[in-house]
């Protein structure tokens, strides 16, 4: 990119003006879910009794038999006809963080030369996409195509442009999931069972137990041209050099600060449509870094939240090009300003109308309060380095542990008070005298009521924190299927649950009373899973070497964080909750490590051009102007004089030659590392060899592209800088 074009560029983004967005006549409780096939929709479209058979398919996971499909299919084929679709795809979450989609017409021939617009229960239920094309870590060979779609009724299709939407699980030919979909709702199944075991020694009428999950989607904004202009986040999705702004996130002025307007016009714009799309968008605001934004829904149930969140980031993708800007979902696209997260608010609800994890009224609801508590405890006290291999990837590692990140070693914080109850309990003492009273904070000014002050504090260096009905596992990257970390959580407090009761059935068939039981097991597991309890700063030194004292996974490598899928407890907890196979645990490992591969493999390549093709030629080019700048000098000047006047521009020259050099040299050497590694026929080896050798040079050589970024004439600089891309025009 030449200078002259650089400029252009930046002025560009100057002159952008905000797209006018119509706002819809409704009230948004009038057009929510305008575009889904929701229960009011399957009221009016189906006949009674394919509505009731749809309800307990939906409710009570009914079987759906081919003529209810049948019934089905003809009246989402009209809905969806009313709205303009022509035609269907099943929708499905391959193991790629992203989603695919297949579209067919509603045609077929009328056996009379013409066409005739169909749509089957067959062609609902199952579609046939090729699994060969998509990763399989081995499961499927390349000759072994056939895979499998297939419908989740409880998650509502829906029309997008002129496509009928199917959510659906992706199978291979052989039965193993291909997928998140298929793993997570078998995760929330367990959950279920097991919580609904345990609250019946509290609540013998509870049914069911949800699985609630609400996320805080976190993103960047930049000026389309921009990044257009910028290679690496072309090709990457962040920037892999460029040097600090003198303003960016340190005077606190971004955070919740009034919302630019062409970003409030895109936002508006995004929330009509997710809302027709009956993504329940709720929270919009400045996050902490510049042209950062966070948006969050009202929590839902976890399969739908999770949909909702995948469709949603497909969705701003879309809406954001619309209004000139493109969405950076990256974990660390800048580096030194605040990363992307993705939090996931995280609890159990039953059918009753009961929050699992809010403390209750009486004495018996504080102690489901409390064992709720305490079993999710022991399932992050046990599988800790498994939660944290579900959010770790070669993006998130840039994110953990750095500008208000949570640290890559999971922890609970659960706040003083509750803290304090754990304490008094394995002491004997009495849940009420334990748990306390929420207090009040009188601020002495007339006009402000008292604040209701909540039990528990925030800690922002917490990866996995209880806020006061929920726990929020914070450490979850923002360009994350929501799924992965899921999966884990809740088939880890499923085993929990289900090993509790059993310790607990033990000693009610000895003669002890339920509630005597309860609490004797309850006691051993606050004094077990104590070593996962941490109030104090994530970040410290002091914390990594506690950590590793407590028996914590300490480990920061992302290829053998991914290792903890396959510890011998890993795979016994799966197969017990009947979550993943080992067969299929080692398929995902492979997959894992061989994008962790590829995206620092793509990485590496894109820098080593930047480097040699733009940065190099650039440097060299001013160099070549200031030694003809002293050779000038030298026929104007002598002696004393000319030593003064051409003082700083030798030593510029000096220092563009040793950091052209070192950027020289340690390519070919990246170049290198990269050879050796791809000789690798092992997928964990090559991981860990492109962490350990390819990863580090990629930093090592940036540091000296930055400090040139520094020297060189700012209108010979070929990439837009951080000063630049950073502040919305």
């Amino acid at each position: 990119m030449s200078s002259q074009l650089r400029f252009q560029v930046v002025g560009e983004a100057f002159k952008k003006h905000p797209v006018e967005v119509p706002a819809p006549s409704e009230r948004p409780s009038e057009f929510f879910a305008k575009y889904v096939f929701n229960r009011q929709k399957m009221k009016a479209f189906l006949p009674d009794n394919v509505f009731e058979k749809m309800t307990e398919v939906i409710d009570h996971g009914a079987t759906l038999d081919l003529a209810t499909a049948d019934a089905v299919a003809a009246g989402m084929k009209k809905w969806a006809m009313s709205l303009g679709a022509t035609h269907i795809t099943h929708w499905f979450q391959p193991l790629t963080e992203g989603t695919a989609e297949k579209h067919d017409g509603f045609v077929e021939h009328d056996g009379k030369g013409g066409m005739i617009e169909e749509f089957t229960g067959k062609q609902l239920v199952q579609q046939e996409p090729d699994a060969s094309s998509f990763p399989s870590g081995g499961i499927r060979s390349t000759f072994e195509a056939r895979g499998y779609s297939a419908w989740d009724p409880s998650s509502p299709v829906f029309v997008m442009g002129d496509t009928l939407m199917i959510p659906t699980v992706f199978i291979a030919y052989t039965g193993e999931a291909l997928d998140y979909k298929a793993p997570l709702k078998k995760a929330l199944h367990a959950v279920d069972k097991a919580a609904t075991d345990v609250c019946h020694y509290f609540y013998p009428d509870v049914k069911k137990v949800v699985c609630n999950l609400g996320w805080e989607q976190e993103y960047f904004l930049v000026d389309e041209g921009l990044y257009a202009a910028r290679p690496d986040l072309l090709m990457t999705g962040r920037t892999l050099m460029g040097h600090d702004s003198a303003k960016n996130q340190q005077m606190d002025d971004h955070y919740f600060g009034s919302i630019p307007e062409r970003v409030a016009a895109f936002m508006k714009d995004l929330e009509i449509q997710a809302l027709e799309l009956g993504i329940p968008c709720k929270t919009r605001h400045n996050e902490v870094a510049p042209n950062q934004f966070e948006l969050a829904p009202i929590f839902e149930e976890t399969n739908l939240a999770v949909d909702h969140n995948m469709l949603l980031m497909s969705l701003m993708k879309k809406v954001a090009r619309k209004h000139g800007f493109r969405v950076l979902l990256h974990e660390k696209p800048f580096a030194g300003v605040n990363g992307s997260g993705k939090h996931n608010n995280w609890s159990l609800a039953t059918d009753t109308g009961v929050l699992l994890h809010a403390p209750g009224k009486n004495q018996l609801d504080n102690l489901r309060f409390i064992t709720f508590i305490v079993e999710t405890l022991m399932a992050v006290w046990r599988h800790n380095g498994l939660l944290k291999a579900s959010i770790v990837s070669a993006t998130n590692a840039h994110r953990l542990g750095a500008n208000e990140a949570p640290p890559a070693i999971i922890s609970s914080f659960l706040g003083k008070q509750l803290c304090q109850a754990l304490e008094h309990l394995e002491q004997d003492t009495a849940i009420e005298e334990a748990l306390g009273d929420k207090h009040t904070i009188d601020l002495g000014i007339p006009q402000i009521p008292e604040l209701l002050i909540d039990n528990t504090d925030r800690n922002r260096t917490s990866p996995f924190a209880f806020t006061g009905n929920r726990f929020e596992f914070r450490a979850v990257g923002s360009e994350a299927n929501c799924a992965s970390a899921m999966i884990a959580l809740n088939a880890a407090v499923a085993e929990a649950l289900m090993d509790f009761k059993q310790r607990v059935d033990a000693r009610i068939a000895e003669g002890e009373e339920t509630l005597k039981a309860v609490l004797a097991v309850l006691r051993q597991d606050i004094r077990t899973c104590k070593p996962i309890h941490f109030e104090g700063n994530g970040y410290s030194d002091e914390w990594k070497k506690e950590a590793a004292h407590r028996g914590l996974d300490v480990e920061a490598s992302v290829p053998l964080v991914i290792d903890r899928y396959l510890d011998p407890g890993s795979i016994e907890m799966f197969a017990k909750t009947h979550v993943f196979t080992k067969a299929e645990l080692e398929a995902r490992n492979e997959i894992k490590w061989e994008t962790y591969t590829k995206k620092i493999q793509i990485e590496a390549r894109i820098f080593g051009d930047l480097c040699m093709n733009h940065i190099i030629p650039v440097a060299t080019r001013y160099q070549s102007v200031l030694i003809n700048n002293v050779h000038q000098m030298r026929e104007i000047f002598s002696g004393d004089q000319l030593q003064q006047l051409t003082a700083n521009n030798l030593t510029l020259i000096q220092e563009i030659s040793e950091h052209t050099n070192f950027i020289t040299t340690q390519t070919n050497a990246l170049i290198e590392a990269r050879r050796v590694a791809n000789r690798l026929q092992d997928v964990r080896q090559k991981a860990i060899a492109y962490h350990d050798n390819v990863a580090p040079l990629i930093e090592e050589i940036r540091y000296h592209v930055d400090k040139l970024e520094l020297i060189v004439d700012d209108e010979l600089w070929p990439l837009p800088k951080y000063r630049e891309i950073l502040f919305i025009r």
